[in-house]
């Protein structure tokens, strides 16, 4: 056995927290109820995103009682990716990291079923809040979002967004969390080479307070699907992606400056007509494409130092660090 494995817990269970003072005791008795059980080292992590209320004041009682219970707090509200990328970078599990939401809603008993499904040979377990307990203005929106998403992603979930995940530690080492790219964790680590299911989980109704997402949250999703979708697939080639949009565009503008050409030649004037225009506008811009491409090229071959690939196991020793060689940030 390591010397980290002796020292760190085998389980780190992540709860990002926004205004949840009333929710949290009951929370640490589901929880410590549910984990006890196992029969595994286990910290419990608290990341208070920036609470006006008493929660922080809270956890330092939790703690107080519990040594397991540790606690990062924000000056501000960040956000639920700040917490989790914080969250992930402090939890002191070699094995395991589950994640779940501070407002009652995630049941903490599906945690040894997530676990068991790691041990069984995946890399990310995925909650899906088959029963939700929320009203109609929250499931149907998600629904469709669930719908996109998969059809981007590749892979089918029925819930990308539940908030009751769990990951192997190496999983949480190598998929990048910002912005608002906690919604697309399952498809970053799907593309990264992990395996990823999904398990159905209970759902609960909101006991305490209000739920702290507006209908934005779709919006800035939609838009953050974009983003996971362009640097997943064409951070190392943006040509493919630039380039294709420039030869579309360069090439209608082909076809129709060519049938302008033909009715020019057979004695028909094309001054005046609006396709002309039209035509160069979209030769242009299929050129400023491809140029842009190409200029992404030559950035990104300028600088690639350390490739960022998901490696599953190595066999021999590591290479070690050369002397010029930086650390990636």
């Amino acid at each position: 056995m390591s010397e980290r494995s002796i020292q760190s817990p085998e389980l780190t269970v992540l709860i990002p927290l926004f205004n949840e003072a009333e929710s949290l005791p009951e929370l640490y008795t589901q929880l410590i109820a549910a984990l006890e059980p196992m029969n595994r080292p286990f910290e419990l992590l608290f990341i208070d995103d920036g609470s006006r209320d008493l929660s922080f004041d809270t956890i330092e009682k939790l703690r107080d009682r519990d040594e397991r219970v540790r606690a990062v707090q924000f000056r501000r509200n960040y956000g639920k990716s700040a917490a989790l990328a914080v969250g992930f970078q402090e939890a002191l599990a070699h094995s395991f990291v589950v994640t779940l939401d501070a407002d009652l809603q995630d049941d903490p008993m599906e945690i040894p079923g997530l676990i068991e499904d790691l041990e069984g040979g995946f890399d990310l377990v995925s909650g899906w809040k088959q029963a939700r307990q929320d009203p109609i203005t929250k499931t149907l929106p998600s629904k469709f979002f669930n719908w996109v998403t998969s059809k981007v992603a590749g892979f089918r979930l029925h819930d990308f967004n539940c908030g009751l995940k769990a990951y192997r530690r190496e999983v949480v080492e190598t998929i990048p969390v910002y912005g608002e790219l906690h919604r697309y964790l399952p498809v970053l680590a799907h593309w990264s080479g992990f395996r990823v299911t999904e398990r159905p989980v209970s759902h609960h109704a909101r006991k305490y307070g209000d739920s702290k997402f507006g209908l934005g949250r779709f919006t800035h999703g939609f838009f953050d699907l974009l983003t996971v979708y362009f640097v997943s697939k064409y951070t190392r080639r943006p040509l493919h992606w630039f380039g294709s949009l420039g030869m579309l565009s360069f090439g209608l503008g082909l076809c129709f400056a060519a049938y302008l050409s033909w009715l020019w030649l057979n004695g028909i004037g094309i001054g005046t007509r609006p396709l002309l225009l039209f035509s160069v506008l979209l030769m242009l811009l299929g050129i400023q494409l491809i140029s842009m491409g190409l200029i992404g090229e030559m950035i990104t071959h300028v600088s690639r130092k350390d490739e960022d690939y998901a490696v599953r196991r190595r066999l021999g020793e590591q290479p070690k660090r050369r002397a010029g060689d930086q650390e990636s940030s």
